[in-house]
């Protein structure tokens, strides 16, 4: 794989494909050569399990004044009015 064939798939594991990045992710897949697909997919599952590990790792809890801080927002907002 080369680096932007690299870069693709750290984009995909992202979850931030456009319109083009679909397109080359398609021929990626459709190629006739299954070293490349399969390298690229397994560049894909490697990203998502890297990026896992590290939310897993830098987790924090929230606040504890952050629900009574919604709960107060949410109670403070307008009720929608049927139209």
């Amino acid at each position: 794989m080369n680096d932007a064939q690299i870069d693709l798939a750290h984009t995909v594991a992202l979850g931030l494909i456009d319109d083009e990045d679909h397109h080359a992710i398609q021929t990626i897949i459709d190629t006739e050569d299954p070293t490349l697909c399969t390298e690229f997919l397994h560049e894909i599952r490697a990203t998502r399990a890297a990026l896992t590990e590290l939310s897993e790792l830098t987790a924090t809890p929230p606040p504890p004044s952050l629900r009574a801080r919604l709960l107060a927002a949410i109670e403070a907002e307008e009720p929608p009015v049927a139209s």
